[in-house]
């Protein structure tokens, strides 16, 4: 029998009536502080707006984005892609810059590690090395009091009940994490769906399951004063999950931690994409709405093209968006062949991309897409292998593509695709995020530098929506170029 997510919490005491307001609050209440958030790949903005991002770190870019004066600064680290050595020597760079920046500006900072909503990434060595980076920036080297790890994503249908983290469908069924084909991941599989179980078996059993402190929802729904009870005896980074299934729930954990910060505690998180929504006391957005898209596209010229659509993300619901994207009849498809690829040369591999999507865009949309049989390497290390070499042959089709025949919009599909589209592809270094295209969900940036300056950018996260969401982007962003005439340029990622 389907379990779903009414059956879940039918039982369960209602949400707090909490709001933003609330956490804003206690926010204004606790030491000003700035969050860094690293985010492993482009999708963890899709929860939020209006803030800086960085896919470059060196203290003119912290410089740029701390003279905004917003209260959170993305750095987009790509961690996910890279075997755990390269990955920790990001992520320690990273953090070590933000904070001798930060302390020299006169700035405190708490680090964010956004990740993966279905458990996906590198745990618990993203903490380690957060932890290690901000004691050796310290004067006074002070271990967090706790370490928040809070992956739901109600926006998408990620939450956590009983401990148990679940992927809700749009018909409401619920499955466990660790049941679904996201759990088969080749770098970084799972089999636990608790959260205190699946923190002791990324960890190897260095941090055991009865260590992790757990916030259940009765806890988390009698309020602020219950969770800052539970989180206050909690020193020496202590583990703590939480069960969250409502954006009440997210800002009761919230005010508690500004309640606490206020104490003199410290704390150091790995969460799923709306935490820091939650955390900064933003409201959640509504969707960009067409005279706002068409605003943000004003100063760009008409091309007089059709849009390009780069999908690189394997996970199902890309597939089915996929899918039903192409069946609409307007686009030219174009695939690489992963396997040819991985036996030929990078240029052998698109060049015959390349003049295909050249050619489709005088007449209309290119969907260039990568085989969708899954090619597994011999270990993790290996995997990831593949999955960079698919990705750097994405970004060559790009490079050679808007080089040669710019195109309307460019939307690309999946986490390491979408942040080396942006990085390498187009050279962005600094961007702002605008606001979300669909509800909670597929955040737009506005480039500040690179080959698109000036020109939005979409990160939509290739396991986020439902079958027809990759389309209804296409057709909104197809509306603002044809009522404006001018061009858009667009990403999908995770």
């Amino acid at each position: 029998m389907t379990t779903t997510l009414d059956d879940l919490v039918r039982d369960k005491p209602a949400p707090a009536a909490l709001s933003e307001r609330d956490v804003a609050r206690e926010l204004t209440s606790a030491p000003p502080i700035r969050w860094i958030v690293l985010d492993d790949d482009p999708t963890g903005t899709q929860s939020v707006r209006g803030l800086p991002v960085l896919t470059r770190w060196k203290a003119e870019d912290f410089l740029w984005a701390f003279e905004t004066g917003c209260p959170a600064i993305y750095v987009q680290t790509n961690a996910r892609s890279l075997e755990p050595r390269a990955a920790a020597s990001v992520m320690r760079d990273v953090v070590t810059t933000a904070a001798t920046t930060a302390s020299a500006a006169g700035l405190d900072i708490e680090v964010v590690s956004r990740t993966d909503s279905t458990l996906r990434g590198h745990f618990p060595l993203d903490i380690d090395v957060i932890d290690e980076a901000l004691a050796d920036s310290a004067s006074s080297p002070h271990s967090p009091d706790a370490v928040i790890v809070l992956p739901a994503f109600p926006d998408a249908g990620r939450v956590t009940i009983d401990g148990i983290h679940y992927v809700c469908s749009s018909d409401g069924s619920a499955t466990p994490a660790a049941s679904t084909p996201l759990a088969q991941d080749a770098t970084f599989g799972y089999r636990n769906s608790e959260l205190r179980a699946w923190v002791e078996e990324k960890s190897g059993g260095a941090i055991r399951e009865d260590d992790v402190v757990h916030l259940s929802l009765p806890t988390i729904r009698d309020g602020v004063a219950a969770v800052v009870e539970a989180l206050a005896d909690l020193t020496g980074g202590r583990w703590v999950t939480a069960d969250v299934v409502t954006e009440a729930d997210m800002q009761v954990l919230a005010a508690a931690l500004h309640k606490r910060r206020a104490a003199g505690a410290t704390f150091v998180y790995r969460v799923g994409p709306p935490f820091v929504r939650a955390l900064i006391a933003q409201p959640v957005a509504e969707p960009l709405g067409l005279s706002e898209l068409e605003e943000i596209t004003a100063a760009n010229a008409p091309s007089g093209r059709g849009g390009m659509i780069v999908v690189g993300s394997h996970v199902p619901m890309t597939t089915r968006q996929l899918a039903v994207l192409t069946a609409r009849g307007d686009c030219r498809d174009v695939e690489i062949d992963v396997r040819a690829l991985l036996a030929s040369s990078l240029d052998d591999a698109v060049d015959a991309a390349v003049a295909a999507a050249v050619d489709g865009l005088h007449q209309g949309h290119v969907v260039v897409s990568t085989s969708r049989d899954v090619i597994r390497g011999i270990d993790e290390d290996d995997s990831l292998r593949i999955a960079r070499r698919v990705s750097a042959a994405l970004v060559r089709f790009t490079q050679r593509v808007v080089e040669l025949c710019p195109p309307s919009f460019i939307i690309a599909k999946g986490g390491i695709t979408s942040s080396d589209v942006a990085t390498q592809g187009l050279g962005i270094k600094r961007a702002l995020v605008r606001g979300p295209m669909l509800p909670g969900i597929v955040s737009l940036w506005e480039s500040v530098d690179g080959d698109i300056a000036g020109l939005p950018f979409v990160v939509f996260a290739g396991n986020v929506g439902d079958d027809a969401s990759l389309r209804e982007v296409v057709d909104r962003l197809s509306q603002v170029q044809q009522s404006a005439a001018h061009p858009t340029t667009v990403v999908t990622a995770e």
